[in-house]
């Protein structure tokens, strides 16, 4: 089994545990439609697309565990980091690169490494292109314009 299809069963099982119907369906339409952004963004800017989509599974895999939002960025690059050691998929560099984009996540205004913007990035086109109806918010606009206009899009 793959590294990617070997995580994406462990979060499966953790989403699974989540009894709202609703909470579960949001929290699987979230991760991977992030992932599958991802993967797109990644193949487009020559970054390693397995890392990328493993980071995009992961990146609020804490919130959705706690059903909070506090400090889920930080906190979940410390469960994204145990859970890569504990079903040992990823190298210790892979590990590093995969939890400083998931704790850079949700700071949309700061600009970091390659792989920590893709998941910015992805995280905001799950975030604006999954319902078109809601309105972009404010903290997400300027990348959402950049991420269109690298793709082209009006």
């Amino acid at each position: 089994m793959g590294r990617l299809k070997e995580l994406r069963n462990y979060i499966n099982g953790e989403l699974d545990k989540i009894d709202d119907v609703d909470e579960r369906t949001a929290a699987t339409v979230h991760l991977y439609g992030v992932s599958l952004a991802a993967v797109i963004l990644a193949k487009k800017r020559g970054l390693n697309e397995e890392l990328a989509a493993m980071a995009a599974m992961l990146h609020d895999l804490y919130a959705y565990k706690t059903a909070s939002y506090d400090d889920h960025a930080h906190k979940g690059a410390e469960l994204a980091g145990k859970v890569l050691k504990e079903l040992d998929l990823t190298n210790n560099e892979e590990t590093e690169i995969i939890c400083s984009a998931i704790y850079h996540h949700d700071d949309k205004n700061a600009v970091d490494s390659p792989m920590e913007e893709l998941l910015k990035d992805a995280d905001v086109i799950s975030h604006t292109m999954n319902d078109p109806s809601k309105p972009v918010k404010e903290k997400e606009q300027l990348r959402y314009d950049n991420v269109c206009k690298e793709f082209g899009l009006t």
